[in-house]
C-alpha cells in the first residue's frame, strides 16, 4: 500500500509496495477511496465538459474502481488549478488534474507568463483530444484556400492579444505570407462566426476543429464554409482526406518552422490531465492504463458523441515526452516563437 504524512501541504514520507504488475495489490489500494479531478477551468466551458466526461468513466478502469470527483478550481489561465497540484495536493495518486494548454507551454511563449510551478515535473496521464486547429472562411469569400490566402486581403476576426484566434492569425502572416486583415476584439468564437454570417468577417483561424463540428455542423453539412488550413503537428486524417492542407508546406525558413512547430505543441495538451509531481511511479502507470482504457471504452465514446465532443486522444508517456523536448528548446526559437504572436 502506499502511505502518504503530510505537513503543511508537503509530503515527508512515501513508502510503497504496490506494483502496477499486481492487480490484487492495485485493487486493495484504491477501493473504496476516492480521487479529485481538479478543473482550471469555469463550469460548463469546453476544459470542464471533457474533463467531467473522462471523470464519469474512468474510475470503471482503476482496479478497485474508486469514486472520481470533479471540482473546478478556474484562476489564471489554469495556472491556479496548476500551483495546487504541484505545491499542495496529495501525491499519493488520489488527485489528478485538468489544465489549459497555455499552463503548460505558457512560461515558453509569454515572458509574464505563471512561475508557480514546472510543468516538465507534472506526471502526465494522458489527453483526450490533441486539438487540430483550422483556418476556415465563409463560402462568400473569394478566399476559398489558403494559396488564395497568401494573394489576397482577408479580413479575419480574432479576439485579444493571447487568445488562438488573433495569435494564429499574425504567426500565419508572419511565418507564411498571407494577407490576412486582422479586426480583434470579439469574445470569442461565437461571436466571430455571427460576425462571418453577417459579412463583418470573411472567416478566423485557430478554432478547434472538434469545436467547429459541435457549434456549426450545419455549415460543414451545407458547404458555408471552406476549411483552408489545418494546424497541427501531424495531419488529421478526417482533413486530410478532405484535402485540407498542413501549414508545413508553406513554410520555407528553418527556424520558423521549429517556432511554428512549439506553438502547435500546445494543441497536443488540448484536453490534458496530469498527476502531481512526486506520484509514485507505480501509481502514474495504474492511472495512465485507465485513461487508455477509458478513451477505447464503448461507453465513453457514446458519452462524447452524445456530447458532440471529439476524442482524438495522446498517452501519458508521449504526453510527457513532448513536454520534456519543447522546455528543452532552444533559446532561438522560442524567442521566434514570441515575434510570429507577438502583439
Amino acid at each position: 500500500m502506499v502511505r502518504l504524512f503530510t505537513r503543511g501541504g508537503r509530503a515527508l514520507f512515501v513508502a510503497i509496495a504496490i506494483a502496477a504488475s499486481a492487480p490484487v495489490a492495485a485493487a486493495d489500494y484504491y477501493a473504496s477511496k476516492t480521487i479529485e479531478m481538479l478543473i482550471g477551468a469555469d463550469v460548463a466551458g469546453g476544459y470542464d465538459i471533457y474533463a467531467r466526461a473522462v471523470a464519469r468513466h474512468l474510475g470503471a478502469h482503476v482496479p478497485g474502481n474508486p469514486q472520481i470527483i470533479a471540482r473546478n478550481m478556474p484562476g489564471a489561465g489554469s495556472a491556479l488549478a496548476g500551483a495546487h497540484i504541484f505545491r499542495v495536493a496529495p501525491r499519493d495518486g488520489m488527485t489528478l488534474g485538468a489544465l489549459m494548454p497555455g499552463a503548460i507551454v505558457g512560461r515558453l511563449l509569454d515572458e509574464r507568463a505563471s512561475n508557480l510551478f514546472d510543468p516538465t515535473k507534472f506526471n502526465y496521464i494522458g489527453s483526450a483530444d490533441t486539438g487540430t486547429r483550422v483556418c476556415v472562411t465563409y463560402a462568400s469569400s473569394p478566399t476559398k484556400t489558403y494559396d488564395d490566402a497568401m494573394k489576397l486581403k482577408t479580413i479575419m476576426g480574432a479576439s485579444q492579444a493571447g487568445g488562438a484566434t488573433r495569435d494564429y492569425d499574425v504567426m500565419h502572416n508572419r511565418a507564411t505570407g498571407t494577407k490576412f486583415e486582422i479586426v480583434s476584439g470579439y469574445k470569442g468564437t461565437s461571436d466571430i462566426l455571427l460576425a462571418m454570417e453577417r459579412g463583418e468577417a470573411a472567416g478566423l483561424c485557430g478554432f478547434d476543429y472538434s469545436s467547429l463540428k459541435s457549434q456549426k455542423s450545419d455549415w460543414l453539412r451545407d458547404h458555408k464554409i471552406n476549411i483552408i488550413l489545418q494546424d497541427g503537428i501531424d495531419p488529421l486524417p478526417e482533413l486530410a482526406a478532405m484535402g485540407v492542407p498542413q501549414v508545413w508546406p508553406y513554410i520555407h525558413d528553418d527556424l520558423d518552422r521549429k517556432a511554428v512547430e512549439l506553438i502547435l505543441s500546445q494543441q497536443l495538451f488540448g484536453r490534458s490531465y496530469i498527476a502531481p509531481p512526486g506520484t509514485p511511479p507505480e501509481i502514474v502507470s495504474i492511472l495512465r492504463a485507465a485513461f487508455d482504457a477509458t478513451m477505447k471504452d464503448p461507453e465513453f465514446l457514446a458519452d462524447a458523441d452524445r456530447m458532440r465532443i471529439g476524442i482524438t486522444s495522446s498517452s501519458g508517456e508521449n504526453l510527457q515526452a513532448v513536454v520534456a523536448r519543447i522546455h528543452a528548446s532552444s533559446l532561438d526559437v522560442v524567442a521566434r516563437a514570441r515575434e510570429l504572436i507577438a502583439p
